[in-house]
């Protein structure tokens, strides 16, 4: 990671109150909702536990919303009560397993597709085991839900070691590809493995998207570098109220140093 913090704000329009561009939103990241024998990665929340985690949610008075919503609410003060639920590589078991209750407790949520590697498998975790990956017409099904489809890369690879010509062609074209899939505009990223530095950061921005997801806070935490909260299957009530106090402690803060000032990665 790069030591200058990124100037970009969390958001485009003029600031509002309520609104600081450095108290990131809370998000939540998932990948697999699926039972498992073995999860090397720690990347698989069981059916059962996402149930619970959804309801604990709700019960707080949350409702999980994708990320171009949440910063749209957030731009305009209103995001006080919502909460940011991703899921990154694009796993087929989202359709099967997340879908349906993210549409029975009235949420929504951001999916973070590998766009050369629709109806394919995991091939990047090669410790694990192969998972099927949303095909094109699971995409468009999970898109017309009302579920933000956003670009996870083009095949899955650390950006921050690629020549300009490959973070083009991983950033620019990945989008490119999905627009033509879902049939509209694809306005988010997610960097995989949450690694980013200035110069892929700026690629992201250039190649036309509205935001970007990492997922420590760290200096370059802003719109193109948005912090996330890992969720796991361990992660029950006290678990997910200690990590919500946490992102709340490490957002204060963030606005409370001077702007320019920089930060650990979380």
């Amino acid at each position: 990671m790069v030591a200058e913090p990124l100037p970009d704000e969390l958001h485009r329009p003029p600031h509002r109150p309520g609104a600081d561009p450095r108290r990131a939103p809370w998000t939540l990241m998932y990948h697999s909702v699926d039972h498992y024998e073995e999860d090397p990665y720690l990347l698989t929340v069981t059916p059962e536990r996402f149930v619970r985690q959804m309801r604990w949610l709700r019960r707080r008075g949350l409702r999980g919303v994708g990320i171009a919503e949440l910063l749209a609410a957030h731009a305009a003060g209103r995001a006080a009560d919502l909460v940011g639920l991703t899921f990154d590589d694009g796993y087929a078991d989202f359709e099967t397993q997340a879908l349906p209750v993210l549409r029975a407790h009235g949420f929504t949520a951001s999916v973070y597709v590998v766009a050369d590697r629709l109806g394919r498998h995991n091939t990047w975790d090669p410790g694990g085991p192969r998972k099927r990956l949303l095909t094109a017409d699971q995409v468009r099904a999970v898109a017309a839900a009302g579920m933000e489809i956003g670009s996870h890369s083009l095949v899955h690879t650390t950006l921050t070691e690629l020549p300009a010509d490959r973070l083009t062609a991983e950033t620019a074209r990945s989008r490119e590809v999905l627009e033509e899939v879902v049939g509209g505009p694809v306005t988010g990223f997610c960097y995989p493995y949450g690694t980013v530095d200035q110069r892929v950061a700026d690629a992201v921005r250039a190649a036309g998207y509205d935001y970007a997801c990492a997922i420590g806070h760290s200096p370059l935490t802003g719109r193109y570098a948005l912090p996330r909260c890992y969720v796991g299957d361990r992660d029950g009530g006290w678990r997910l109220h200690a990590k919500r106090a946490r992102h709340l402690a490490r957002s204060l803060r963030a606005a409370v140093r001077p702007r320019g000032a920089g930060g650990g990665r979380g």
